[in-house]
């Protein structure tokens, strides 16, 4: 039987002076294996008297118990440093600028509303905002919608569960509502825009289930069509950027304006396209109309004093037609490469001052 003081002194230096793990594997076999040398002195604990072999066999299994936490010690050591070398050559400086193919896009939706709020912003309108849910007064009743009209149907309007009658909740479908709000709460004179999400069951290439809308509302004792006339042939003149932009107005009807009208503006389909300006043919841009007396008096303004007008745009409407997006439904897809192709700069910020996105 060897000296085990000496073996276990030879083993332990052995064991700190491994390079690797693979190294510390050939020492376990070439000591503990079936063939390895410690496994040998247990097996020739059969030829020693049995007070010897109680000892030898005790100081043997001691001996394997240390080699074998002395190579799980270092084994765990040098698995540690493995990790830490292999995590300081695959780290990541996160101080580094981005790529500039990441570089954030502004989404033309939310471009085309600041465009809209820049030009009306420049004629004296203020930015009003209000819930998208509503109740049945503010989204119909109050705006002279009688209860048999389409779009209190089911079919074309989500509805929350509740109570029936002017309680009853609703998904707006317009912006409308805050106008009301607007008038309940405060004193004449009103210039007002109205951006915000709207809702309607519907969905096609033109159609969505949530879309946007920019609504306005002047209020005063002297103002009359001429003046909604003006205002909105300025501004289509301002968003599309051509300066002399044909226009006309056709009757039309609007339960909360009276009378009402919808505005065309000048285009040519040449060559199977469609380019806003001059040209042979018409195109519908949005509706307007003399605000209802009706309407008036239900958010307590005396329409024997005071008249205005009020108009709706669409803002997917416009952005598709500015600039040349051909489907609605893809505004809401996500798609990056879309967004990369579509979107605006950040910086590029849509003012009178600066200029607009042409």
């Amino acid at each position: 039987m060897e000296d085990l003081d000496s073996l276990r002194s030879e083993l332990m230096t052995s064991v700190e002076g491994a390079a690797s793990i693979d190294d510390l594997e050939a020492i376990r076999v070439a000591e503990m294996g079936k063939k390895g040398r410690i496994t040998a002195m247990m097996k020739g604990l059969g030829n020693l008297d049995p007070e010897t072999r109680k000892a030898a066999g005790q100081n043997l299994n001691k001996l394997k118990s240390d080699v074998a936490d002395a190579l799980e010690t270092r084994k765990s050591e040098m698995a540690d440093s493995e990790l830490d070398a292999r995590l300081m050559d695959e780290r990541m400086d996160m101080t580094l600028p981005p790529r500039p193919e990441e570089e954030g896009r502004i989404h033309p939706i939310s471009q085309t509303i600041e465009e809209v709020v820049a030009i009306l912003g420049e004629m004296g309108f203020s930015v009003i905002e209000g819930p998208d849910i509503e109740d049945d007064w503010h989204n119909f009743t109050a705006l002279n919608i009688p209860p048999d009209h389409p779009a209190r149907q089911e079919h074309d309007t989500f509805y929350l569960p509740g109570n029936g009658g002017d309680e009853r909740l609703v998904l707006r479908t317009h912006t409308s509502p805050v106008q009301i709000r607007t008038m309940e709460s405060g004193e004449p004179p009103f210039r007002i825009i109205v951006p915000g999400r709207t809702y309607r069951c519907d969905y096609d290439a033109t159609h969505s289930p949530m879309f946007h809308q920019v609504e306005g509302l002047v209020v005063d004792r002297e103002t009359h069509m001429g003046h909604l006339k003006g205002c909105l042939i300025e501004f289509c003149r301002a968003f599309f950027g051509v300066d002399d932009l044909p226009a006309r107005f056709r009757p039309s009807y609007f339960p909360f304006t009276e009378p009402s009208a919808e505005m065309d503006i000048g285009c040519t389909r040449e060559g199977g396209g469609l380019r806003i300006g001059h040209g042979d043919d018409w195109l519908e841009i949005l509706g307007c109309g003399m605000v209802n007396p009706k309407v008036l008096e239900n958010c307590g303004i005396d329409s024997s004093v005071y008249q205005g007008f009020a108009f709706g745009i669409g803002i997917e409407r416009m952005a598709m037609l500015k600039y040349g997006i051909p489907d609605l439904r893809t505004f809401y897809e996500s798609d990056l490469r879309w967004l990369r192709h579509y979107g605006f700069s950040p910086l590029n910020v849509p003012s009178m001052v600066g200029g607009l996105n042409q």
